[in-house]
């Protein structure tokens, strides 16, 4: 156990030297650009975000081994681009591909498959951290919009071919204050009719996620994450709106298309009226 303990604090060593941790003066170069790789922003399942200058970050797999599940994103993400051209009220939904790099360590070989994204750094926060704050649950009022905006990530998430898989807290970012919600995480992707590209024990899946995962997969998770951010204050019809989206047959799920309009009809039934809910986390979160 020592010699493994050894092991395994050596490793970390040489990663945070390879990260450029000390000296603060590690870049990594893309097709399109040099990126300083700065502060640790965010830690993922499979792979470390960390700032590059104001408007990048740079997203880098902690090991080798996952070098196909970055490769898996960069090919989402450039899929979506391609539908957002096309549906611009799509873009706000989805982080940005702004370049890719394909990095081999100087000192001991190894490649890396690092992305380079839109920051998303500024005010935005995960919907974990939201969930963090209102542990009652969220106002369901306040989970509204939050809902109808990821529903319309995942529409268009179907359009350019692709399902998701990973649905969860971690992966939603939302702007409190500009009401904006980005669906990020792309790492485990795959196509309609092959299994996800990988899976997390933490995670409820739908019991299609091992064979053949479809964009009722998506809309699966989706509604599995509402009931988990509203949790006991979720009232009974917003209840019976996710069961019927989480059925175990994938083909009996709507279209997140179509949810669009149903959930909104839901909400006039609630609350009447829409208007817009200042939306903030408690201080010093």
């Amino acid at each position: 156990m020592t010699l493994a303990r050894e092991a395994f604090a050596r490793l970390a060593e040489l990663f945070e030297q390879w990260l450029g941790a000390e000296g603060g003066d590690f870049v990594v170069i893309g097709a399109h650009g040099k990126y300083p790789v700065g502060a640790l922003h965010a830690g993922g399942s499979v792979a470390d975000v960390f700032v590059s200058g104001a408007d990048r970050v740079v997203k880098i797999p902690r090991r080798s081994t996952a070098n196909g599940l970055l490769a898996t994103e960069r090919n989402a993400l450039r899929d979506i681009a391609i539908v957002v051209e096309e549906h611009d009220w799509l873009r706000p939904y989805f982080p940005e591909l702004a370049d890719t790099v394909d990095h081999v360590d100087t000192g001991s070989g190894e490649r890396r498959t690092v992305n380079v994204l839109g920051a998303l750094t500024s005010e935005f926060v995960t919907l974990e951290q939201v969930r963090t704050a209102y542990p009652g649950g969220l106002d369901p009022r306040d989970y509204a919009w939050m809902h109808r905006r990821l529903l319309r990530a995942i529409a268009g998430t179907a359009l350019a071919g692709w399902v998701h898989t990973a649905i969860s807290p971690a992966n939603v970012l939302v702007h409190p204050r500009l009401h904006g919600v980005v669906l990020a995480g792309w790492s485990f992707a795959t196509r309609p009719g092959t299994p996800a590209a990988a899976t997390l024990g933490s995670l409820h899946y739908p019991p299609e996620i091992r064979d053949a995962a479809s964009h009722g997969t998506d809309v699966h998770m989706a509604h599995r994450l509402m009931l988990t951010m509203l949790g006991p204050r979720a009232p009974e019809p917003m209840r019976t709106f996710a069961a019927g989206c989480m059925q175990p047959d994938p083909s009996l799920r709507p279209d997140a298309a179509d949810l669009l309009d149903e959930f909104d009809d839901l909400l006039d039934r609630l609350y009447g009226q829409r208007r817009f809910r200042p939306f903030e986390l408690p201080k010093g979160q």
